[in-house]
């Protein structure tokens, strides 16, 4: 079956332009002008990845987007914005997205953000992985379902704050540099920059950490990258 895309853009031009750059890629596109529309739309026809631009009429992308994230914890979300602003692209993060990309951008980046994003959506084959469950007190990782629990309750991840928390677990107490997750959770051929390693980190941390400006579990080691420190060493 084709990934289904919801492409929400409100400049006619820019719209059309990128569904004859998907459906050249055999994507499946579904089109709104509006954050009102796309969410109505999202709800009928359930996609795979949301193309979200930020500056649309009525609500605005960062709304969009948070209200996408509320529906579908497990859709895939790229914001699309104009401004080269590291403000637009950590609201967007900030709002559950799990890439960016400013306009205007070649449509060969734009295939391969997607590519890299559905990777990580269809990651964790059961039938490839011998054990289910990672655990770490007081967390555990279901690779079956993608579920992420902390004392037993299951708290809401992103695709990519799912593959990053995976690749600390299964990494425990290594100090990993802020390449190698780009390049295990974004993927080798990711053009943006390693920023946005830290506000996914961040915003693991508001999830997972009892404080999140003195964190027990995900610690900074200067100068290299991040480290998973269980409770139990």
């Amino acid at each position: 079956m084709d990934t289904k895309i919801l492409l929400v853009e409100d400049e006619v031009s820019i719209r059309k332009f990128i569904k004859i750059t998907l459906e050249r890629e055999n994507y499946e596109v579904y089109e709104a002008g509006s954050g009102e529309e796309g969410l109505a739309i999202a709800k009928d026809v359930t996609p795979n990845i949301v193309l979200l631009d930020v500056m649309l009429p009525g609500m605005d992308g960062f709304e969009v987007c948070k209200n996408l994230r509320e529906m579908f914890p497990d859709l895939g979300i790229i914001m699309l914005t104009a401004k080269a602003e590291d403000y637009d692209k950590i609201m967007g993060l900030q709002n559950g997205s799990d890439d960016y990309m400013t306009k205007p951008f070649n449509p060969t980046e734009l295939t391969l953000r997607l590519k890299s994003l559905e990777r990580r959506l269809q990651r964790d084959n059961p039938s490839k992985r011998s054990n289910r469950y990672i655990e770490d007190a007081p967390f555990k990782i279901d690779t079956y379902g993608r579920k992420f629990f902390c004392d037993e309750k299951e708290l809401e991840l992103t695709p990519t704050e799912y593959e990053i928390i995976k690749l600390f677990l299964d990494n425990k107490g290594r100090a990993l540099k802020r390449e190698e997750i780009l390049q295990s959770v974004w993927g080798e051929e990711f053009l943006g920059d390693s920023k946005i390693v830290d506000v996914n980190i961040r915003r693991l941390r508001s999830k997972i950490e009892i404080d999140a400006a003195h964190p027990k579990f995900i610690e900074t080691v200067w100068g290299v990258g991040y480290r998973w420190q269980s409770q139990k060493d």
